[in-house]
């Protein structure tokens, strides 16, 4: 197949296309699914932990947030480490492998959650399937964007950002299907074989160990990888030419101990760690400092060990083709572009964990107080389920629409036009609304679609600034290392209901998770400013 404008010749079949992007759009969706499935699931199965571990209901209940909390921390760190990870990886060994590899871990993991016995083990296998869960974005999109033409990245890139909102919003019907017929669940289980025990165990708290072994499915998607999907011929060329065996497995310890900064910055954040501080007798203004302290030094140790391979990666490409000991490096040029590169993606990261992703919890206390607009107090049951389904719907259309206007007006102005209409949606959403009803569910379908249109725009831009050598670990470096900002926000969880309401230039501002959200919706204020330092990419070809 031969491309125009400029663009290589490729002898990938278009069967051999349709393959890879199949091969990336499913990974993606369970990744959405895989999300999404703790969201929803995560609240029970910590609270079934805690009280078969012996732990008295009232008090098991006020410890299910902060747990949940650090959960979704240690997931958030797992994905960034398994960004840089698995990226590095299909630089190393070949897009297609990595990609098989990523799916299973994240696959098997997920699974055993249903198994767990305490909440720290829940925590240690959701860090693991996170590695696979980073890893498989960048693989997939590296691949795609290899092997089809370069007139078609937009429409790729918006399909890729779609797939995983289409699992999140699965996960959702799943959800409300399961909340409808788990009273019969248990019949079915015992019809099928299952003694009266285990099927008890499975259904008990929302069914939530039957929604996490589910999450084995996609480990079926690795023999679809082997047998049908071809590798990326670029990739291929670049392994001919030697260059490939510059990635040396040693370089992995600096990503090892790039992992302990995020840990961290999850220790110092942790509820945990103010109470310990008090007990040592520091005031609690001392807190602040000791925490601000401990982000940056994590930062920086989670920011050089994670760039440390492409480092050493580049030295070594710099080393063997003989350029003179006084010739301007390449890794500086390539390092500056991964951390602009990563506080874009941050910006995306921090408004979606620090806004929408509140909204399913937020509906779901509206509905606990009552909060409804008249006649909706029966779909209120379930506000939580379809607050998550209105949300992915709205992404599924703007990650497509954000990668079309991206080719269309630019990579810089789209992305700048994102962030303003990110903001002006999540205001309106979390200010504009005090029940659930109509324009809520509008709200989020707004909301949602604005703040995941990045996840679009993100597959477009990122293979465009870096090379077929390094794209992978790049990317995944780039995308995933905001999730360690947002991280933080998550160990946040307790104040986002006690904050109190604020008056701001005349407008009171409603408290709680309304004031927490709409305050950290302002990280889009950051992206239009920064958006402007990095290149313009529109038009040119996938640089080799």
């Amino acid at each position: 197949m031969t491309e125009n404008s400029g663009n290589s010749t490729s002898n990938i079949t278009s069967r051999g296309q349709w393959m890879a992007l199949a091969a990336a759009l499913l990974g993606w969706l369970f990744d959405g699914a895989e999300m999404g499935l703790f969201s929803l699931v995560g609240r029970p199965a910590i609270l079934n932990l805690l009280i078969d571990g012996g732990m008295a209901k009232e008090a098991a209940e006020a410890q299910v947030g902060p747990l949940f909390g650090l959960v979704l921390a240690g997931f958030l760190v797992g994905a960034a480490t398994g960004g840089v990870l698995f990226g590095w990886l299909g630089d190393r060994i070949g897009r297609v492998r990595a990609m098989s590899l990523s799916v299973i871990t994240y696959a098997v993991f997920t699974g055993l959650c249903g198994f767990a016995k305490s909440a720290e083990q829940i925590a240690a296998l959701r860090f693991i399937a996170a590695l696979g869960m980073g890893g498989e974005w960048s693989l997939g999109v590296a691949l795609v964007m290899e092997v089809w033409p370069n007139r078609s990245r937009a429409l790729m890139a918006g399909l890729i950002g779609a797939a995983a909102n289409v699992g999140y919003l699965l996960v959702g019907v799943l959800g409300l299907v399961l909340a409808n017929v788990l009273h019969r669940m248990e019949d079915w289980l015992l019809a099928v074989g299952l003694s009266a025990e285990w099927s008890k165990y499975l259904v008990a708290y929302s069914g939530w160990r039957i929604m996490m072994l589910m999450g084995t499915l996609p480990a079926l998607l690795t023999f679809f990888f082997r047998l049908f999907v071809p590798e990326s011929e670029k990739w291929e060329q670049e392994k001919s030419r030697g260059t490939t065996s510059n990635w040396q497995t040693r370089d992995l310890f600096g990503v090892l101990l790039g992992a302990a900064g995020p840990f961290l910055i999850i220790v110092v954040w942790s509820q945990q760690f103010a109470a310990k501080t008090l007990e040592w007798g520091l005031s609690e203004g001392a807190i602040v400092p000791i925490r601000l302290f401990g982000t940056l030094l994590g930062l920086g140790v989670a920011t050089a060990g994670y760039i440390f391979p492409v480092v050493q990666f580049l030295k070594r490409v710099q080393a063997g083709s003989g350029a003179a000991s006084d010739a301007p490096s390449t890794v500086t040029p390539v390092i500056r572009r991964m951390l602009l590169a990563a506080c874009l993606s941050g910006v995306a990261l921090l408004g979606t964990w620090g806004s929408t992703q509140w909204i399913p919890t937020w509906a779901s206390l509206l509905a606990k107080e009552g909060q409804f607009v008249d006649g909706w107090a029966e779909t209120g049951k379930a506000a939580k389920e379809y607050s998550q389904m209105c949300s992915a719907l709205g992404a599924i259309i703007g990650t497509i629409l954000a990668a079309l206007a991206g080719d269309k007006f630019g990579r810089r102005s789209a992305y700048c036009g994102m962030c303003l209409l990110s903001l002006a949606s999540v205001l309106w959403m979390f200010q504009g609304h005090t029940k659930f009803g109509p324009s809520f569910l509008l709200a989020t379908f707004l909301s949602g679609g604005m703040t995941a249109s990045f996840y679009g725009w993100l597959p477009l831009y990122l293979p465009e600034i870096f090379g077929t050598k390094f794209r992978a670990t790049g990317q995944g470096f780039s995308f995933n290392f905001g999730r360690i900002l947002a991280a933080i926000g998550t160990l946040q969880a307790g104040l986002l209901a006690t904050a109190k309401p604020q008056v701001i230039f005349g407008h009171e501002f409603a408290g709680g998770y309304p004031l927490a959200c709409s305050t950290m919706s302002l990280i889009y204020v950051v992206g239009m400013l920064l958006i402007w330092a990095v290149p313009e990419t529109k038009g040119q070809p996938l640089p080799e």
